[in-house]
């Protein structure tokens, strides 16, 4: 059996060589494409939210538990309308107090008058009646703004975005209890991962989608990006306006691609074409690197800047396969 093998193994020797030369010899096969021309766009990706350009919160002036609110969601709202009313019956006594005293406040200084103009009483008690008379008229004036303010009213002309009061709720000053928008007006806020802020800037183009509309494309641009930013997201909010005028749904959210960059002619290859800053160049049937110097960089392509010319042959994906001078088969 051992001298079988041995005999055997010189003749399997020969026909395994020539099989991987064969194979060594192969040209491997790539998938090619010529540098073109076309445009170049550089994007930074948001998310945003439509809002009243001026959304106005609603809030009492003073503590009161809430006896009755007027509005719903989304309703319309004049401005001076009646929103809400608090429990105002503490003030309302106290009114009816005051009123009573500056009548008789009234009365006294009527009489001392009369008095004073017989001459049976001093010019300093005319003047403290006249005094203690028109204390009492402001305090009645007082008395009734402060009733008044249980009333909370609409400053603008909008519909009411939210609604976060119920009756029997405590309304104290600095609480929302409601939010207030105009329609017409409105503006987009984006919000961008700081990492892209230096990159954003008033006047730039902003492209905008919604799975509302399929297909359907706003522009707008940027307005101002905020000085301020959220250190809990790491995110700066940029405020976008509509380049026409239109109506969208308040808080509808949309897909925003801000241009920081655009190139209308530009020499482009695939983005997978480069590989170690170079694009591998097929002529002839070999492969030879092209060091390249890039510019704005896409998901499917990238921009060229030197380096390389207009419908030269790059391989499409090298995969670091491809070395120098390699003979290669362009995949058809």
């Amino acid at each position: 059996m051992k001298r079988i093998a041995l005999w055997l193994l010189p003749l399997a020797l020969p026909a395994a060589a020539g099989a991987y030369w064969l194979l060594a010899g192969r040209a491997p096969e790539v998938t090619v494409m010529p540098a073109r021309m076309g445009e170049a766009i550089e994007l930074v990706y948001a998310t945003g939210f439509v809002e009243a350009e001026h959304p106005v919160t609603v809030s009492a002036r003073l503590t009161a538990p809430v006896r009755l609110v007027l509005v719903e969601e989304a309703q319309r709202v004049a401005r001076g309308q009646p929103l809400v009313l608090l429990d105002d019956e503490e003030q309302r006594h106290a009114l009816q107090q005051i009123t009573a005293q500056r009548r008789v406040a009234l009365q006294d200084e009527q009489r001392i008058l009369a008095l004073f103009a017989r001459g049976w009483v001093t010019r300093a008690a005319r003047d403290a009646a006249v005094a203690a008379a028109d204390s009492a008229k402001a305090a009645e004036k007082s008395a009734r703004a402060r009733l008044d303010q249980m009333v909370v009213r609409s400053g603008i002309d909008g519909i009411v975005l939210r609604r976060d009061v119920e009756p029997g709720d405590l309304a104290v000053p600095g609480r929302t209890l409601m939010t207030l928008g105009d329609p017409a007006r409105i503006r987009i806020t984006a919000t961008v991962d700081e990492r892209d802020v230096p990159r954003i800037h008033a006047g730039q183009a902003a492209l905008m989608s919604s799975d509302a509309w399929p297909g359907r494309v706003l522009s707008g641009h940027i307005r101002e990006v905020t000085p301020g930013g959220d250190p809990e997201q790491r995110a700066f909010r940029a405020r976008i306006m509509t380049d026409k005028p239109m109506a969208l749904p308040l808080g509808l959210t949309l897909e925003v691609n801000i241009v920081t960059r655009r190139a209308d002619r530009a020499l482009l290859v695939p983005a997978s074409a480069i590989e170690g800053g170079k694009v591998w160049v097929v002529r002839d049937g070999r492969a030879r690197p092209r060091a390249v110097r890039t510019g704005i960089a896409g998901s499917s392509e990238i921009q060229i800047l030197s380096g390389l010319s207009r419908g030269e042959i790059v391989v499409r994906t090298p995969e670091g396969k491809i070395s120098d001078n390699m003979r290669v088969r362009i995949a058809r």
